[in-house]
């Protein structure tokens, strides 16, 4: 009987401590995953997939953009960074050798770059509370039947809007708060 390699597994998941919390963390992380040969592949669900490769000494650093266009990258490119993916067409993922200079080097641009994101969790934030709001006093009303039961459903989904919008929201408000004194 002849011995079967052993296949080792490519991809891992790596769960995010949540950007608006842990955005340094998050980068130290996969730069120190990064020397251990685990890269960056894609943004996933609540974290990251990393795919086994060559050991490299690199930094990873998140800017937020929305709707960004060429010259966007072509500005990171030209400073030594390379892109590396998007969580939808706002959340930005970048790497670049450990000795190319930081993308946010002073707090000017760092208070920015949170200050347009705590905004957006806001109004986010703001609507999910109005329609929790709503829904949970349309289920005081006792309608009974199909319809109490459709309000219940969506008012479970506005909490679970709520919780992903307001507590980012929190989260950018501390860090600005920090990054401000």
């Amino acid at each position: 009987m002849g011995r079967g390699r052993i296949k080792m597994k490519q991809t891992k998941y790596v769960m995010s401590g949540g950007l608006a919390f842990d955005e340094e963390r998050d980068m130290k992380r996969l730069a120190s995953l990064a020397q251990k040969g685990w890269l960056f592949e894609k943004f996933s669900p609540m974290g990251y997939t990393l795919r086994k490769g060559e050991p490299a000494h690199l930094q990873y650093a998140i800017d937020y953009r929305k709707q960004p266009d060429r010259d966007y990258f072509a500005y990171f490119e030209e400073a030594g960074w390379t892109h590396e993916g998007s969580a939808g067409d706002s959340i930005h993922l970048f790497s670049a050798p450990e000795d190319v200079a930081p993308i946010y080097s002073d707090i000017e641009t760092m208070v920015e770059k949170y200050r347009s994101e705590q905004r957006l969790m806001g109004k986010s934030a703001v609507v999910a509370l109005l329609f929790t709001l709503v829904l949970w006093w349309m289920s005081q009303w006792g309608i009974g039947g199909l319809a109490e039961g459709v309000v219940s459903i969506l008012l479970v989904f506005s909490l679970i809007a709520l919780v992903f919008t307001g507590l980012p929201y929190l989260g950018y408000t501390f860090k600005l708060s920090k990054l401000q004194k």
